[in-house]
């Protein structure tokens, strides 16, 4: 896959020497000079160029690759005025950073594929779910475990959450499923947010399109999972 990640700090740096180790091309732009001289050599093209301008930001391939991630974090307004550029060129898939609750809430306005909060979760994290293919989060437990976090998928509706038998044929271990409810956020926006579904629940509850479930497995299982039921 190619990859553009604006603002190349530590995380966005890291981020792209990691996709880069994995196979991916990836492309960086950064508006410092020396940041984009420490990683060219390490990733496939870096720009020096000012996102927050439209005419500069018009040079990157933004219609050639499958992600762009803003990646830009101490500069508030040149992340939201970056991603509102690339909403008005027509950028496909969007990932942008959030180092606050409100600048999440302001980017929740832009409806863009994810936002990204890595003082939560580590750089690594999140280049082991693009290497599952799938929209899904993930915590590393240890060398091979790992706690999934996905959209159930369509196989499962209409099943009662106890009747799903994750453990007997994938190896996973269900702990939490999550339904969205509309509830407004800090700036008054109504946006579907996760409410929990408690595991007593599970016998009586059945599965519908859109919720989310966190399960205990390996990647290995997470494929297996998928395979057969894509099969």
């Amino acid at each position: 896959m190619r990859y553009l990640i604006i603002g190349l700090g530590i995380y966005g740096s890291n981020l792209a020497v990691d996709l880069t180790n994995m196979g991916h091309e990836v492309i960086g732009a950064d508006v410092n000079a020396s940041l984009v001289e420490a990683i060219k050599d390490y990733i496939s093209t870096a720009y020096i160029i000012d996102s927050t301008d439209e005419i500069s930001l018009s040079v990157l391939p933004l219609k050639n690759v499958d992600l762009v991630i803003v990646a830009i974090g101490e500069n508030f307004g040149a992340s939201i005025r970056t991603v509102a550029l690339l909403k008005k060129f027509g950028v496909s898939h969007i990932y942008a950073r959030a180092i606050d609750k409100l600048h999440e809430s302001i980017l929740q306005g832009f409806e863009i594929d994810r936002i990204l909060t890595p003082e939560q979760r580590a750089a690594k994290d999140l280049v082991h779910e693009m290497a599952l293919g799938s929209d899904i989060e993930s915590m590393n437990i240890d060398d091979d475990s790992y706690i999934l976090k996905f959209t159930v998928p369509d196989y499962f509706i209409g099943l009662k959450y106890s009747d799903m038998e994750l453990r007997r044929d994938y190896g996973m271990e269900l702990i939490a499923v999550t339904r969205l409810s509309d509830r407004r956020n800090l700036l008054g926006i109504t946006r579907p947010q996760p409410q929990r579904i408690a595991p007593e629940m599970f016998a009586e509850t059945e599965v519908q399109k859109g919720d989310t479930i966190v399960c205990i497995g390996t990647s290995k299982s997470y494929r297996e999972l998928f395979s057969h039921i894509e099969n």
